[in-house]
């Protein structure tokens, strides 16, 4: 077991920090395919365990059924084995991301989060052992008083909790990076506050997923959080083109959409905002990553395996010196 997790830890560190990032987009319709809670929750699991796998830095769930979803804040109705998809697949997924120290912090009981605790772990790189020596770590502000000139203490996890080099609210999750010498007979560890992006782009680690709700398929482009948008859109289904085929160009931000039970043609009509009917319009690619499939249909859950693992080669091509292991 000693051997297997150091050899996940260097499986984790390469060479520089990453650059790129990759996003994920799906609708929440399709929890609907689940018969009972159990299964919704396992399904949700699955989706987060791929989205760990690969290495998504956000997964974007969009409304395609118009049940008008804004967050997952506050109680909502028909939760159960019918409706609210989009809601509790983003709270199981958020829930999943979390470190588990973190979890009675963030997560109150929740129906949706009934079955979660089944959910097999993503063990992501972020998600720490208590008496792990790492750079960085994910903590909660805590409602303790600091002496003047000294900043807020944080719960990271650790046997202490950290003092950090700035005041902030209570309740909210930070990235810590730990100084690199501790006094290990002190009260305290001593940390300072970094964006959550820079274990990525200069630790060169996996550092989970971001979570957001989009209203319908075109709100997924148009509120993407970074500055210039998407440079890199994949739409995905039967009647794309070859995956095997295609050499992926360079890009910064790359996003890969999936379609529901019906693909993407639903996402499109059920769109308000579009008035086209052809859904490849809107991708710079728009691929068939399973050519040859033995089944009529494939699930969203197989389709974000199948594409993620079939782009991977693709991804490492345009960044060779950030996918070393």
């Amino acid at each position: 077991l000693i051997q297997i997790s150091s050899l996940f830890v260097l499986s984790c560190l390469v060479l520089s920090g990453r650059s790129y990032t990759l996003s994920v987009a799906l609708p929440g319709s399709v929890m609907e395919n689940a018969q009972s809670p159990e299964l919704r929750t396992y399904l949700a699991g699955q989706i987060a365990r791929a989205c760990g796998v690969f290495c998504v830095d956000e997964v974007v769930i969009f409304d395609e059924l118009r049940e008008d979803v804004k967050s997952v804040e506050g109680e909502f109705r028909g939760i159960g084995k019918k409706g609210q998809g989009c809601v509790q697949l983003a709270r199981i997924l958020q829930y999943l991301e979390c470190p588990q120290y973190l979890r009675k912090s963030f997560f109150p009981k929740h129906r949706d989060l009934q079955f979660a605790g089944l959910l097999n772990p993503l063990d992501s790189p972020h998600h720490m052992r208590i008496d792990e020596e790492v750079e960085f770590r994910e903590g909660v502000v805590l409602n303790h008083p600091s002496k003047p000139g000294k900043g807020s203490l944080v719960n990271c996890g650790m046997r202490k909790e950290v003092q950090i080099d700035k005041l902030l609210k209570a309740g909210l999750r930070v990235t810590v990076q730990l100084n690199n010498s501790q006094n290990k007979e002190g009260k305290l560890y001593k940390g300072v506050v970094v964006a959550p992006h820079i274990p990525r782009t200069e630790g060169g680690l996996y550092w989970g997923y971001s979570v957001r709700l989009a209203s319908c398929l075109s709100a997924v482009f148009s509120e993407c959080p970074y500055k210039d948008g998407y440079d890199l859109t994949i739409g995905t289904s039967e009647r794309g083109k070859n995956a095997d085929h295609v050499t992926l160009p360079p890009f910064k931000h790359m996003l890969v959409v999936f379609g529901g039970l019906q693909g993407l043609e639903v996402s499109v009509d059920a769109d308000e905002n579009l008035n086209i009917t052809d859904p490849s319009v809107l991708f710079d690619l728009y691929l068939n990553t399973c050519p040859g499939q033995g089944s009529r249909t494939i699930r969203t859950e197989e389709a974000i395996l199948i594409s993620l693992s079939g782009l991977r080669q693709k991804i490492a091509a345009v960044f060779p010196d950030q996918s070393k292991g």
